[in-house]
């Protein structure tokens, strides 16, 4: 699904992914290499760019690969990314790396996300997290965040839930401002609307002790803490390659690393 409309001047697209990025012409221009007032004619419909010029703007806006694409057929060339299926032939290498990452995380839980936050891949070890989630919101796509915040999702046994919902929220919408994907815009509505039962901070801050936002989770009389780390492909050419991300969950504490270790090798 596209996330802008390719009936709209090319021009007027640019324009406002620079206005998004919060750039003034003069900076778009010194950082492309062009004069400010090429870069008004091309705003305006005055100058219609080449495919180059749409590229290299494209590539000084930070713009998503998706967004490239949409900003070429706006101008009327041809798009230049591919959005290869994941299952296909060419994506054997992509699989493996993914696959290895997942298996080599364990006994510690990773799962693979698209763009949207839709599970893609995930290892055995997530199961833990998942325990007492209402089936329906097991059925694929999969979503991590509603997953995480939904009341019959991982939040019945969220112990710092308000802080955990409030950093969720913060990541999303900022993900909003750089890809102003219209999903991801319904996605933070319908999360927002979830009931919480603890104050919820407006920004991030540090409890005592800590030098990341922990997940705290209840499992059974115990408490496991994590953190995570997010990975993305370092040199993406295809959509579906950029829109990847790992998710790797961290023991925050001792007790929480033998406790897994522990399930991983009872023995």
């Amino acid at each position: 699904m596209t996330t802008t409309s390719v009936s709209r001047p090319v021009g007027e697209l640019l324009r406002q992914w620079r206005e998004r990025r919060r750039m003034s012409q003069m900076d778009l221009a010194l950082q492309a290499e062009i004069s400010t007032r090429h870069l008004s004619f091309v705003e305006t419909g005055r100058s219609k760019p080449s495919r180059e010029m749409i590229l290299r703007l494209a590539e000084e806006l930070d713009l998503p690969l998706r967004e490239r694409n949409h900003l070429l057929l706006s101008g009327g060339f041809a798009p230049v990314y591919s959005e290869t299926p994941l299952s296909s032939p060419e994506m054997a290498s992509v699989r493996e790396a993914l696959g290895q990452v997942l298996s080599g995380h364990e006994p510690y839980p990773a799962v693979v996300v698209d763009q949207r936050w839709n599970v893609v891949d995930r290892n055995s070890a997530t199961g833990l997290l998942l325990r007492g989630v209402a089936p329906e919101l097991l059925v694929p796509p999969v979503n991590v965040l509603r997953l995480s915040l939904h009341p019959k999702g991982m939040s019945q046994r969220i112990i710092n839930l308000g802080e955990w919902r409030a950093h969720l929220l913060h990541r999303l919408r900022r993900q909003i401002s750089l890809t102003a994907d219209p999903e991801l815009g319904a996605l933070w509505r319908e999360l927002d609307d979830y009931p919480c039962d603890q104050p919820v901070p407006e920004i991030d801050r540090p409890g005592p002790g800590h030098i990341v936002i922990p997940l705290r989770i209840r499992r059974g009389y115990r408490e496991l803490a994590f953190f995570s780390t997010m990975a993305t492909f370092g040199t993406p050419l295809d959509i579906t390659v950029a829109e990847l991300a790992i998710e790797a969950y961290f023991p925050a504490n001792p007790e929480t690393a033998a406790y897994l270790q522990h399930q991983h090798h009872p023995d």
